[in-house]
């Protein structure tokens, strides 16, 4: 279901994009390459200078590499457009004490005690913290086994995504549905009508 109109008038005033890219690599290893920009619907006067409407005021990207385990053997950061040119991106070389963390054990957790505050740039700390779901979902069918129940799969190891949200709880109708052979009961645990 889409979000719904907004019943009063509205006017675009900032546009924040996040991306996420996932590229398997010939070595055996993924890179994750995710960006952030931000644009203003106007011209915006900044400490640093005029910055003139459609400019990028953040175009910040992280490239992290993994290997199949999820640890980030690699790091980059790179910053093209930043509110304080010749500050901001400084910072980058930083991010390579993001190598040795290992995206699903305490991941963000080491991001914030290598990279808070005044040790890292917001953006690309806040680009850092949302790779594992990133990860998760590129190895997903190609890492990750996800069958479900149309799988003939004898493997006796749960697929990965049960229990990990609301919707693929073990006790819950959308397990019972895809995923029977994990079900546990439960009240509500019926199939939808």
């Amino acid at each position: 279901m889409p979000i719904s109109q907004s019943t009063t008038n509205r006017t675009l005033k900032h546009t924040r994009a996040i991306t996420i890219e996932a590229f398997a690599r010939d070595d055996g290893l993924w890179d994750l390459d995710a960006r952030i920009t931000d644009h203003k619907q106007r011209d915006i006067q900044l400490a640093s200078g005029l910055r003139p409407q459609g400019a990028a005021l953040h175009d910040l990207t992280l490239r992290v590499t993994v290997d199949l385990q999820l640890n980030v053997v690699d790091a980059f950061a790179c910053s093209d457009a930043v509110p304080y040119p010749g500050y901001c991106e400084s910072i980058g070389p930083d991010y390579q004490k993001l190598i040795g963390l290992n995206l699903m054990r305490q991941f963000r957790q080491g991001v914030k005690e290598r990279l808070s505050g005044t040790n890292g740039c917001t953006h690309l700390t806040e680009l850092a913290q949302i790779l594992p779901t990133a990860a998760i979902q590129a190895f997903a069918g190609d890492v990750i086994d996800t069958r479900d129940a149309a799988s003939n799969s004898t493997d006796s190891n749960q697929p990965f995504q049960l229990d990990r949200c609301h919707a693929l709880r073990l006790d819950g109708p959308a397990v019972v549905q895809y995923y029977p052979r994990w079900a546990k009961s439960s009240p509500d645990a019926k199939s939808p009508s």
